[in-house]
């Protein structure tokens, strides 16, 4: 039998697989990423599916998130299947329901206002954050506001293989628009770089990580996928709709979507206290 072992060019192949497949940029990054991480702990050691299940327990031991850890080893087995190599696939993590979020990881309302006054000073970063928080979206799709789609006051996205249609409140669309007046921006992406491609990701979380401090918020609330979250808490709240909601901020599943809206602990301790029922 062949010797199976992991190199760079294997990996660039099922890169290009990946794009074949239509996966969304996002999602090939962090497939290549985890396969890249593997690889250099194989050390060009045979795979087999014995070093798989090596590889999951080292992550355990290291202390990776039980999620994360599932998130790692979904790649490789999509690794395996492209090299067919399915006999060395290891299965997942069993993971408990979780009831409540955690209350010290989530940004509330209040927490966000701060932010935005904090970053008053940087016009750019300003609306990037109130255009996410504002209307659910992933970092990743804030290329797809162009000033021609802000104009009609609705955005079409697509992720995942998925279109779907944002709609801009009225007053973020003013302010999208006033924006890109002043930046000269005529045409195309508005959240750009001045050569004209999209924000990098990691230089979006590092502008926010540096607010912190003047906003008076916990670091660890601080990065763009918590103000997701605060847009469907917040509309949850309201609407109480959560397949409209699961559609809104583009899930296929709508167990995804009961994460986001996921209450806390603490919350949930005074709903009950509220009931009356303790003497």
């Amino acid at each position: 039998m062949k010797k199976r072992l992991l190199d760079v060019h294997k990996i660039k192949s099922w890169e290009k697989h990946l794009t074949y497949e239509e996966k969304s940029l996002v999602t090939i990054e962090k497939y290549v990423k985890d396969a890249i991480c593997f690889m250099r702990y194989a050390n060009g050691r045979c795979i087999t599916k014995d070093v798989a299940l090596l590889y999951k327990r080292y992550l355990v031991d290291k202390g990776y998130m039980p999620r994360s850890i599932n998130s790692k080893i979904a790649s490789i087995n999509s690794l395996f299947s492209f090299l067919e190599w399915g006999d060395c696939r290891v299965k997942s993590l069993k993971l408990q329901k979780q009831i409540y979020a955690a209350g010290n990881k989530e940004l509330s309302k209040t927490e966000y206002l701060r932010l935005l006054t904090a970053a008053s000073s940087n016009p750019r970063l300003y609306i990037l954050i109130e255009t996410i928080c504002s209307t659910g979206i992933r970092v990743s799709e804030l290329r797809y506001f162009t000033v021609e789609y802000v104009r009609t006051g609705s955005v079409f996205v697509s992720c995942k293989n998925k279109t779907r249609k944002i709609l801009i409140p009225g007053k973020l669309r003013n302010q999208l628009l006033k924006y890109a007046q002043k930046t000269g921006i005529k045409s195309g992406m508005i959240f750009c770089t001045r050569s004209g491609n999209a924000i990098n990701r990691s230089n979006i979380w590092a502008d926010m990580k540096k607010l912190c401090i003047l906003a008076n918020v916990d670091p660890g609330k601080v990065f763009p996928h918590n103000l997701r979250k605060l847009f469907a808490r917040t509309f949850y709240s309201v609407e109480k709709d959560i397949a409209k909601l699961a559609d809104i901020l583009g899930h296929s599943s709508i167990e995804t979507t009961r994460i986001y809206i996921m209450t806390t602990e603490t919350e949930h301790r005074k709903k009950i206290e509220r009931l009356g029922l303790s003497f």
